[in-house]
């Protein structure tokens, strides 16, 4: 009889802090700060905003820690949501990660990295799509060849991209501040409310990520007591790293600089030590977008491989390569769609609002099922219990509603399309269950 592969455990507690880590930081620290800064223009306003982030990025992390303690398997969100929910949300879990949040979120990581390699060598509007898709084909080589140099490959960049944010924050602390606080909108908090929820898109977005070491629990050698600590220490580094570098922006850069620059890293960079500062940022950059789509592309696939071993996806995609245990055809996949996406779309901003919008809604249901699967079952076994239950997952769950329906409000057209998409996997369900 044939052996049937099965996943390596091969990921160790380091490897998934840097799957966490590197997942988050990716290009959205060094372009989303201007989003942030145009909807809370004051550098209390705008580090209140980072701050907040990192709140709630740390209470989803303990809060899902639980849940990876208990059921660490392959597919993380999928399998908690349908253990809680039921086939329909796990599958919708799946569907949206497939078709919008893990495919847009690669396609437009490597055309972020296809423009930083156009800053370098001119390439043009075809070039930059042919560049991106270009990397993702060299990303799918390298994580079918096996999960080991993947999360090498991954953490290699992870470190080079926090390095070059240690140059920023070192830059900024020890060069005189240019005045930030004498930017633009000193009455601003009129409107704090709404600028906060607008704000937030951008924070959350660039926090995001930090999930995806749950995705790869299957691998892990010690996956009850290594994912949850690679989630929680991960988002714990993203958090300190972002409140850095902020405030070294706002030494380095008026709010009103900030507000007006689309690449505040560079020319944070650049102010303090000329176009020398500005070529390392974005070399740093394009590491960061390409590293942050090869964790995407490690782990997600992952997740379409729990589904198909339900009969919830095509049964191909449950295969694994007999030499070097991977989801082949779940990342060649995923990376086909991904590159259709870049064809199609070709540009960054178009995807950030509905992805986010779509995303948090399964953030919030996850950090529900604690509530949910504590209910039903008691608390586990596993020896790892959400601190401050049942308010921390409350508190979690009662901030990814307001995001949610922040939004709606700031972007409703891109919310309005991600709802309609997600509806559409209802009936898509019900089809493949028959």
């Amino acid at each position: 009889m044939a052996v049937v592969p099965t996943f390596a455990a091969r990921l160790t507690l380091v490897d998934l802090v840097l799957v966490a880590t590197g997942a988050a930081i990716g290009s959205g620290i060094f372009r989303t700060p201007s989003e942030v800064a145009a909807a809370l223009p004051t550098p209390g306003g705008m580090l209140s905003a980072w701050a907040l982030g990192g709140v709630l990025t740390l209470a989803g992390a303990v809060t899902f820690a639980e849940l990876g303690a208990a059921m660490p398997r392959a597919g993380g969100m999928y399998v908690w949501l349908s253990e809680a929910y039921g086939g329909l949300v796990g599958f919708l879990h799946g569907w949206a990660y497939f078709l919008v949040v893990a495919t847009g979120a690669i396609a437009a990581l490597a055309i972020v990295f296809a423009e930083y390699v156009a800053y370098f060598v001119p390439l043009g509007a075809a070039g930059t799509k042919l560049v991106a898709i270009g990397a993702l084909l060299g990303l799918a080589v390298v994580n079918v060849v096996g999960v080991r140099v993947a999360a090498s490959v991954g953490g290699t960049l992870t470190i080079v991209k926090l390095a070059a944010i240690a140059v920023i924050v070192v830059l900024g602390f020890a060069g005189a501040s240019a005045g930030a606080s004498a930017g633009a909108g000193a009455g601003a908090s009129a409107g704090a409310g709404a600028g906060m929820g607008a704000a937030m898109i951008g924070v959350l977005w660039s926090y995001g990520g930090w999930q995806h070491a749950s995705f790869a629990a299957g691998e892990a050698k010690r996956p009850a007591r290594d994912v949850p600590l690679g989630m929680i220490v991960g988002t714990a580094i993203v958090t300190l790293v972002y409140l850095l570098a902020n405030v070294a922006y706002l030494r380095l850069l008026s709010v009103d600089a900030i507000v007006r620059s689309p690449h505040v890293a560079s020319d944070a960079a650049q102010a303090a030590i000329g176009r020398a500062g500005g070529d390392l940022v974005a070399a740093a950059i394009a590491a960061s977008a390409l590293g942050t789509a090869g964790i995407y592309t490690l782990t997600t696939p992952r997740v379409y491989w729990a589904m198909a071993e339900r009969g919830l996806f095509f049964r191909g995609v449950a295969n694994l390569h007999p030499r070097w245990r991977t989801p082949v055809r779940a990342i060649g996949l995923q990376t086909g769609w991904a590159m259709v996406l870049v064809l199609a779309w070709g540009t960054f901003d178009k995807l950030v609002s509905y992805v986010l919008f779509v995303d948090w809604i399964f953030f919030g249901l996850a950090g529900a099922a604690v509530l949910v699967l504590r209910r039903r079952r008691g608390a586990p076994a596993s020896g790892y219990l959400v601190p401050g239950y049942p308010f921390v997952p409350l508190a979690f769950v009662a901030m990814s509603v307001w995001f949610v329906g922040s939004t709606l409000l700031a972007r409703p057209a891109q919310a309005i399309a991600g709802a309609a998409f997600l509806a559409l996997g209802v009936p898509v369900y019900a089809l493949w269950k028959r």
